[in-house]
This record gives structure tokens, sequence and C-alpha cells, in this order.
């Protein structure tokens, strides 16, 4: 059996290309990130999997969330044609638990197409404004692409921050040097 990102992975292309036709990626960007969230829901999950519905109903209950959860003009809340046929075809090949994987996988194409990166700057105490600044112009000039900078903080780190760029992990915490330095000082 597939995991669910093989099985994500082309509805998210499909979906893309269309969205990417229509000039509407944030809009989609935004109706999948809603729908993720709804689909991680264990109460819808069960509701959609539940076999006295058929698909008509399953859509009906979904595009009343999404008019609820994101307004009227939601790509999934009736108002698409393109919307209310994907949630069909995910419907139809019983799919639709699959949602929040082509939502990431759909970040991921539309992070690549507008040249940007999503970043994660784990650090012991709060990053004042300069110093978010500065850090997210000193990535963009090492990645080589704009950055999306979102911080956290993990006071078990003592100093220095982690840095998690997609598939790249700078680690220049205190943590790290010193379990460096222990390593070192062991052999």
């Amino acid at each position: 059996m597939a995991d669910n990102n093989t099985i994500a992975r082309p509805y998210a292309q499909a979906v893309f290309e269309v969205a990417q036709q229509n000039k509407a990626l944030d809009e989609l960007s935004r109706s999948l990130d809603i729908g993720a969230e709804l689909l991680r829901n264990d109460e819808v999950r069960a509701f959609l999997g539940n076999p006295a519905l058929d698909d008509g109903q399953r859509l009906e209950f979904l595009q009343t969330l999404f008019a609820k959860a994101a307004g009227k003009d939601s790509v999934f809340a009736g108002s698409s044609r393109h919307g209310t046929n994907f949630l069909k075809l995910l419907l139809e090949n019983g799919r639709i638990k699959v949602l929040p994987e082509i939502a990431e996988r759909f970040e991921v194409l539309k992070a690549r197409v507008e040249n940007t990166v999503d970043v994660v700057v784990t650090s012991a105490t709060k990053l004042s404004a300069a110093q978010q600044k500065a850090m997210a112009e000193a990535l963009e000039k090492r990645l080589g692409r704009s950055i999306n900078l979102e911080t956290e903080i993990d006071e078990n780190l003592i100093g220095g921050a982690v840095i998690k760029a997609g598939d790249v992990v700078i680690d220049g915490s205190l943590r790290a040097r010193l379990s460096g330095l222990a390593n070192a000082v062991a052999s």
C-alpha cells in the first residue's frame, strides 16, 4: 500500500497546475490549508468515513465546512467549478483523507515557483525585530531565495539558534557547541 505522500503527489501536481494557469496560487494555498486543518479533525474524518453517506452528501458536508471556515468565496465552498470538481475527484477515488498531504506538496511546488523557503529559527530567547530582519537578510543571501521566517523559543538551547530551511539544518546552538566540545575532549 502506498503512503499518503505518494498518493498526494499527483493530486498536488494537478491542482497546482490548474491554480497556476488560473493565477490562483495564493487563493488555492489558503483553501488547501483550511482543508488540511479540517481533515486533521477526527470527527470530520469519522463523519466522512460513514458508509451510509454517498459522495454527494460528503461533498455537501465539506462545502458547508469550507463556507463556514473560509467564507462562501473559498475555492472549495462551491463557488468554483475547479474546486468542486477537485473535491469530487478526491471523494470518488477515496482520497479525501490525504488532503493534508496534498496541501503540503502544493506548498512545496508553490515555494519552488516563487523561489521562497520557509525558515524556522529556534532560539533560547525571543529574537528582536532587528535580529529577525538581519537573520532573514543573511539567509536570503546564503540560500539565494526569499525567506518566510518563523521563530520559536526552546529554553533548552541555552544560547544561539537552530535554523531549519527546507532540508537544511544549521545548528548554531550553544548546546550543540558544548556537545561537540565534550566529544572532542572525550576522544
